[in-house]
């Protein structure tokens, strides 16, 4: 509402379109004529996207929330012409990742059924729709952060850092000012590659010079395979190690797993890497490093604790928000192989009273976004979750994964796995029911999978990708396909 004006969405989209209509044109010449521009969502902000708990830790290739609202709402347009879900519906999301598909269900008033091979998944999705006891929730992150501070307090490393960072501060500004440094490097004045290795080298005499004067650990004694050995330096992992244990003592089990949320959050932005290689993981960093991205010498982090508290306030934060909206219906995301759990047993293993009432109602249908074949390796991108946690893996039940690749063999298991999931899935369903899938199906198989299950396409939605929060942002579009019974 702007003033007494009130501004509709479809208008919204038409006054996008006609500002942005030369990257629309240009999207369709690389992508096809087909696209449903609407579905783009390309009028919203990353905040809009990542709205509440959907950012309450980082997942690679979740969709966001509003194209889940898109289908499971009730409004109709050129597009979608009826509606599919209505409130109290059961909806099942046999893929479900982050949980992005229950905590739309239940902002719209819908139960959830998430399921998902990945035991840290299964974690991130039911803290997302848990409900916070806020007062036991604060006092136990209080607790945990004044505790970490007296224990970052009685180690040696902090004066250290102190005199790191003014130590630093004082050579960036001599030999790589901003924006003056980069400005040289872009008027190529200054061969940027040559410069910051002389310049690197000299600082790192320094480092040395501090890391002896403070007898300082960098490295961990303790060799080993692990991610926690590789990734981290011994500060750090000495703080994880610390918070952890401090973790284990939490009586309250829905506190105890927000809280491990948040270190999970925490330690995957501690990494020894480079700013320009957290998606990546190339090379573990224990030294000051020239940072391209930021145009002068960063160095690796080595204590957790600013982090920590980062993530605390944001949680609660977010974790009230959606409070705030939340509906009095149930979500519960099972851990298990979609081909072949009984949703019954297992759900009413987790919620006897929402397990009777998906046997009395039965599913009114699916919202999912199946992995793309050979794409993400989904248990690797949280290693570290697993390593400290224990957790079990089970990379080898990952339908399409990485390891695998995209060659023939590779589709043609995929086509039989995401087959005999929908096939395990339809006891479960209502006779009428409606199946929305997000795919890249560049390899055109879910005709095949459609025809395997017993089922037909009625619908394809093809959307150009266009808000992602991912480091790759090359273009690419996506089909929902809407499946129904033959």
């Amino acid at each position: 509402n702007n003033g007494n004006t009130t501004i509709h969405k479809k208008d919204l989209i038409k006054y996008y379109e006609s500002i942005n209509g030369k990257r629309e044109r240009d999207w369709k010449d690389k992508l096809g004529k087909d696209l449903n521009w609407s579905l783009s969502f390309d009028y919203l902000k990353e905040r809009d996207t990542t709205k509440h708990v959907h950012r309450l830790h980082p997942y690679k290739g979740k969709f966001i929330p509003q194209l889940v609202e898109y289908f499971l709402d009730g409004h109709t347009d050129d597009f979608k012409k009826e509606t599919y879900f209505k409130k109290g519906d059961i909806v099942l999301d046999p893929f479900s990742g982050s949980g992005t598909t229950m905590v739309q269900a239940n902002e719209l008033g819908m139960h959830a059924i998430g399921i998902d091979v990945s035991a840290f998944n299964a974690l991130i999705a039911n803290v997302k729709v848990s409900k916070v006891n806020f007062s036991d929730l604060q006092y136990e992150l209080k607790k945990i952060t004044r505790l970490l501070q007296e224990f970052i307090y009685k180690a040696n490393y902090i004066a250290f850092e102190q005199e790191l960072v003014e130590q630093l501060n004082k050579f960036n500004k001599k030999y790589f000012p901003s924006p003056a440094f980069k400005i040289k490097v872009r008027n190529k004045e200054i061969d940027e590659k040559q410069y910051a290795k002389e310049k690197h080298n000299i600082f790192i005499e320094t480092f040395s010079n501090l890391v002896k004067k403070y007898q300082l650990q960098i490295r961990q004694e303790k060799k080993g395979d692990g991610f926690l050995q590789k990734w981290y330096l011994a500060t750090v992992k000495n703080e994880i190690d610390f918070v952890f244990e401090l973790l284990k003592k939490v009586k309250n089990p829905t506190t105890k797993k927000i809280l491990t949320i948040i270190l999970s959050r925490t330690i995957r932005s501690c990494r020894a890497t480079t700013h320009a290689d957290l998606a990546t993981l190339k090379e573990p960093v224990t030294q000051p490093y020239y940072c391209r991205k930021h145009g002068k010498v960063c160095k690796p982090l080595f204590s957790i604790f600013s982090w920590w508290k980062r993530y605390g306030t944001d949680t609660l934060k977010r974790l009230a928000h959606f409070q705030s909206l939340r509906t009095n219906t149930f979500q519960q995301c099972l851990q298990g192989d979609s081909r072949n759990i009984n949703i019954h047993q297992v759900l009413s293993e987790k919620n006897q009273t929402f397990a009777k009432l998906v046997e009395k109602k039965k599913i009114k249908g699916i919202f999912s976004s199946p992995p793309y074949v050979g794409l993400i390796d989904y248990h690797e991108q949280h290693a570290y979750a697993y390593d400290l946690f224990g957790f079990e893996r089970n990379d080898e039940l990952e339908i399409g994964p990485l390891f695998k690749g995209q060659g023939k063999n590779a589709r043609n298991m995929y086509v039989q796995g995401i087959s005999q999931v929908l096939t395990n899935a339809k006891p479960f369903l209502q006779d009428n029911y409606d199946i929305f899938l997000v795919s890249n199906d560049k390899y055109n198989m879910y005709p095949s999978i459609a025809e395997n299950a017993g089922m037909q396409i009625v619908n394809q939605y093809k959307r150009p990708v266009i808000n992602r929060t991912e480091k790759n942002k090359a273009a690419y579009a996506e089909i929902i396909f809407h499946l129904k019974a033959k």
